[in-house]
């Protein structure tokens, strides 16, 4: 490419002169073009093809201001060979172990690969650790694609496919006909020499909740194959369009909720077992926000799939004002929280949720810094939970659920507070963590989410399930706030944030930290402690999740053109109409 700009200078690419039929693209050197807005797509806008060749100044690779010097990549880079990278440093010894621990992963099914498992440990019980999962494949599927190996990934979206045309039933119930599965297992009988694969749809999980998370991570895993391929063929099957309108069916249902957002129910989130998510939790919001938007790219403009095209339009217009109005969180808006008066009725009243001031927590007012802010976890009736989620944060840059200042405020919170969400081993998913009467309450005595550790505040080098929606009636004090915290994958998602915002920085100096201790450690879980300093107790080790996260960070990080696969630019007719305070006026 010549040259680099900003995101505000990229010019919108022309989609309405493309040909009709899908033609191979090169997306070695294109891979952050400008999306087209959603009023373009609702008046009729080819939706099919992702990127064209064409001169740089018509869709430009955005970087920040401090990039101005990088080169991206001609090419895809071999995870064993890879030269030294543009920001001067060599490759870390550990990147070859990771792509061997890698590969001895992938799961075959009558020859050829579909996915790699959970974790490779045989020291501990198998459990469900020897299946793979759709959602804790997506950066395994990254690391291929930017590896140049796209067929594993290929091949894993279309059998994740026919797996949904399963019947799914569970005590005699059956879930929606769109419903993705949680994970799959391949059975080879020896003797008959065959393969036969077993799909978990939420009947063996525990709590026994439906994967709805897995649609849409499969939506945008589509988006980043055809992203990196350039192959529209495979997201215009018949049956990858039908897979599609499945899953946004049950999203966009209609019914009772007088908010765009998607009720979650305890136990169907990242956190697997009772920890107070439930409600609105920010994660599914914004992984709901970005799967709608890759399926406004891949959805075909006939008959059935215009009609979608104008329901994901209205519902990302009403999504995106209700998270940018009411989900975000800086030093002004915490003071008006803190004045809040209570029992307002009417269209005119300012807490429009009724939340008491005197809920909230005590430590979110030193957490809170002078210059940043936040999308918290939750809000609902009567409640708005404060904690600090970094998936849902991460996801809301990638996304552009955040606005370019919300995503510099998000960046400056983590450089601010980094020894709380950082600490040893980067990036805590939630903070802070429960413990005595409130963990009592919120996990049932949980013996495995004990303060510090697993989802109460373990640092994850891998784990990312996000949350499935369903109508929970449950409440809990908004003082109940726990932390979790996580790795390798979001350290992905760190580093994807961090180069779409321009600091780079960051992620190198989180990636620094993961390469002290992951392979001494051989790629554990999580990890135990207030800094996450302990191998977790119950943590498998060869976690594939963290193996994965951590060669997409590297290879991220080397190549930025990567970026492409993950990232959507900013909707130019979703700018934000907001009334409430911007602590970032002053940068």
């Amino acid at each position: 490419m010549d040259s680099l700009c900003a995101v505000a200078d990229i010019e919108e690419c022309d989609f309405s002169k493309l040909m009709e039929r899908p033609r191979p693209l090169n997306m070695e050197r294109q891979r952050s073009c400008d999306e087209r807005s959603l009023n373009e797509l609702a008046a009729g806008f080819s939706p099919r093809v992702l990127a064209r060749n064409t001169d740089s100044s018509s869709c430009l690779f955005r970087m920040a201001d401090n990039l101005d010097g990088v080169v991206l990549s001609p090419g895809r880079r071999s995870g064993f060979t890879t030269p030294r990278s543009q920001f001067g440093f060599e490759p870390h010894p550990m990147v070859g172990e990771a792509w061997e621990a890698l590969r001895r992963s992938l799961v075959y099914f009558r020859g050829k690969p579909v996915g790699t498992i959970a974790a490779l440990d045989n020291s501990e019980e198998e459990l469900n650790y020897d299946q793979v999962f759709v959602r804790d494949f997506v950066p395994s599927a990254l690391a291929f694609l930017m590896n140049g190996e796209s067929d594993i990934v290929k091949n894993f979206i279309v059998k994740t496919l026919r797996l949904q045309s399963w019947e799914k039933k569970i005590d005699r119930f059956h879930l929606g006909e769109g419903v993705m599965p949680a994970s799959f297992k391949v059975l080879h009988d020896p003797v008959r020499n065959s393969d036969t694969l077993m799909a978990d749809f939420g009947e063996s999980a525990i709590g026994r909740v439906a994967p709805v998370d897995s649609g849409f991570w499969w939506i945008i895993l589509l988006r980043a194959y055809t992203k990196s391929t350039g192959d529209t063929s495979l997201a215009e099957l018949p049956e990858c369009q039908k897979g599609m309108r499945l899953i946004l069916s049950l999203c966009l249902s209609e019914g009772f909720d007088t908010f765009p957002t998607l009720l979650c129910a305890d136990g169907c989130s990242m956190i697997d077992r009772r920890m107070g998510v439930y409600g609105y939790p920010i994660e599914i919001q914004a992984l709901f926000f970005m799967a709608l938007r890759c399926a406004l790219v891949l959805l075909k403009q006939d008959d059935e799939g215009k009609e979608f095209v104008e329901r994901i339009v209205k519902r990302l217009h009403a999504l995106s004002y209700h998270m940018r109005s009411y989900f975000w969180l800086d030093m002004k808006q915490l003071n008006d929280i803190y004045r809040y008066k209570t029992e307002e009725y009417s269209h005119t009243a300012v807490n429009k949720f009724n939340v008491i001031p005197d809920s909230l927590p005590d430590w979110v007012f030193d957490f809170m810094p002078t210059r940043g802010g936040y999308f918290i976890g939750n809000v609902s009736p009567a409640r708005m939970d404060f904690r600090w989620f970094a998936l849902g944060n991460c996801i809301a840059i990638l996304s552009s659920l955040a606005t370019q200042e919300q995503s510099h405020a998000i960046m400056d919170l983590i450089e601010s507070r980094w020894e709380e969400l950082v600490g040893e081993m980067p990036l805590k998913v939630v903070y802070p963590a429960i413990e005595s009467h409130e963990w009592r309450i919120t996990t049932g005595c949980d013996p495995k989410n004990t303060r510090w550790s697993y989802h109460n505040g373990g640092s994850w080098p891998g784990k990312f399930q996000i949350s499935c929606f369903c109508i929970s009636c449950q409440c809990v004090d908004l003082s109940l706030f726990l932390s979790m915290a996580t790795g390798t994958v979001l350290l992905w998602l760190l580093t994807a944030a961090s180069i779409k915002t321009g600091r780079p920085q960051i992620a190198r100096r989180a990636i620094d930290l993961a390469e002290v201790r992951l392979l001494k450690d051989s790629w554990p879980e999580y990890y135990d402690g207030k800094f996450g300093r302990y191998i977790g107790k119950q943590a498998r080790k060869f976690q594939t999740w963290s193996i994965a996260g951590y060669l997409v960070a590297k290879m991220m990080l080397e190549d930025p053109s990567h970026l492409g696969m993950i990232s959507l630019e900013e909707d130019k007719q979703l700018k934000p109409f907001l009334r409430r305070s911007h602590s970032w006026t002053n940068f």
